[in-house]
């Protein structure tokens, strides 16, 4: 009863002291063309377009033509016409996030769709395109996160305050890698944005994958697909306010979005029907502009929270070096790179450890974990070198020890590296296996 009556005070003093109102002069496109108050708003303000059903459809303003007002629906154009009321949202576009929030599924405005009733919300707002914390300001990323992986933890052992790309083509794994670390990962809270996935994977993520356990400590904001880009784009925003909050309530929190190129997707689509020129591979400029604006939202704040960031890309072709792939790499600590020739090996996680780099990695390990570590990537590479003459039978033992040595272990680190989707291994575990296999003892043959 104490959380109603907080709810409905909070409503109460958000309510605004007067209204604007516009009408609607024409609809071309995707565009609601509005007149009559230019001079109270700016770009990225809301409108709701009143439709002649009777029906409230959220918009955003995107663009001024002459007199006349650009608006973007958040939904179906169906039901408005010439004349509408168009009403001014006289706040911000914020949030109110709540403790409370844990254990809940949110759309793109931060309202409950998990038939669970209404949210409640919290006192303070919290913007949804709000800046990055000033660099001079942050605290350091330290401290080791743990995700239940042990190919992660090991090999890309990451930090908190990190944030981490997984690359990958379509089919590779890229969401399953994903589930794993949601599930299994020790931070305080997870915050998890489906953006522009699939709508049947929703139920399944939440049931298979998360489970009990793991939904009680995770917020999850989800744009399906078939929702509209300004959706799809805002739901990456909202996700990450929901990440900010917690974080300023001294939470460790793990924000995971799949996926980044879904986002950029989005805005390439908002950004070339309002007219802005596609620069490279149909991508405007604009997309190339709003990544690090998101991105760098992720990181150490300037208290004891952090916002650690997995951000899995879909990479057009299998090609890790196409636009968005390399401007969301450029800006990240890192990147997991998964492997199609792995994954068709059958061996999952399909990572490829050689291609992949945790830049935090080699201030975060001991002297004996990097040692660890190191050497067995010596082995992948010496094996993956001369892995085509291994297959052929054209390399004939004995002739390098170097490379004796990494054909005896190289088996036994990619059975190390593979791990089922149900399993949990610790980063002591990790290190420990990892450690036994190296210290096998390597006989040569006479």
């Amino acid at each position: 009863m104490s959380q109603l009556l907080e709810s409905i005070v909070s409503e109460i003093e958000q309510l605004p002291s007067c209204f604007y109102y516009g009408q609607v002069t024409a609809v071309q496109g995707l565009f609601i063309e509005v007149s009559g108050i230019r001079s109270k708003l700016s770009i990225g303000d809301r409108c709701n377009v009143w439709s002649t059903s009777g029906r409230k459809v959220p918009c955003e303003l995107v663009s001024f033509k002459d007199e006349k007002l650009l608006l973007m629906p958040y939904g179906s154009l169906e039901g408005i016409g010439l004349g509408c009321r168009v009403e001014v949202e006289n706040a911000s576009p914020v949030i109110y996030p709540h403790p409370s929030w844990l254990g809940r599924i949110i759309n793109s405005f931060g309202e409950a769709i998990d038939g669970k009733g209404p949210l409640i919300k919290g006192s303070k707002p919290y913007f949804i395109k709000a800046s990055p914390p000033p660099a001079q300001f942050r605290d350091r990323v330290c401290g080791k996160v743990d995700l239940g992986v042990k190919a992660v933890n090991t090999f890309l052992t990451i930090c908190r305050g990190q944030r981490m790309g997984i690359f990958a083509g379509s089919g590779v794994g890229k969401s399953t890698l994903m589930s794993m670390m949601a599930k299994n990962t020790s931070s305080d809270v997870s915050v998890i944005g489906l953006i522009g996935e699939r709508g049947r994977e929703a139920k399944e993520f939440v049931e298979d994958t998360l489970g009990e356990d793991g939904l009680a400590k995770s917020v999850l904001v989800l744009a399906t697909s078939d929702e509209s880009p300004l959706m799809r784009r805002q739901a990456a925003y909202v996700a990450m306010a929901v990440a900010e909050f917690f974080r300023d309530e001294n939470k460790d929190v793990l924000c995971m979005m799949d996926s980044i190129t879904r986002f950029a997707m989005a805005q390439r689509e908002i950004a070339l029907s309002i007219g802005e020129p596609p620069a490279s591979k149909g991508y405007t400029p604009s997309v190339f502009a709003e990544l690090p604006r998101l991105l760098e939202r992720a990181g150490p704040g300037s208290g004891n929270g952090t916002i650690t960031g997995l951000f899995t890309v879909l990479v057009d072709g299998d090609d890790h070096n196409e636009p968005v792939a390399d401007a969301v790499r450029s800006i990240l600590d890192g990147h997991i790179v998964l492997d199609r020739a792995i994954a068709e090996r059958n061996r999952y996680p399909a990572i490829n450890i050689l291609r992949s780099i945790s830049r935090t990695m080699p201030d975060c390990d001991t002297k004996e974990e990097f040692a660890i570590v190191s050497k067995a990537r010596k082995y992948i590479a010496a094996y993956e070198d001369m892995a085509e003459l291994i297959r052929l039978g054209a390399y004939k033992k004995g002739s390098n020890r170097e490379v004796d040595e990494a054909i005896f272990y190289y088996p036994k680190i990619e059975e190390f590296l593979s791990q089922g989707k149900g399993e949990r291994f610790s980063l002591a575990e990790g290190y420990e296996q990892l450690k036994a296999i190296l210290d096998q003892p390597f006989v040569p043959e006479n």
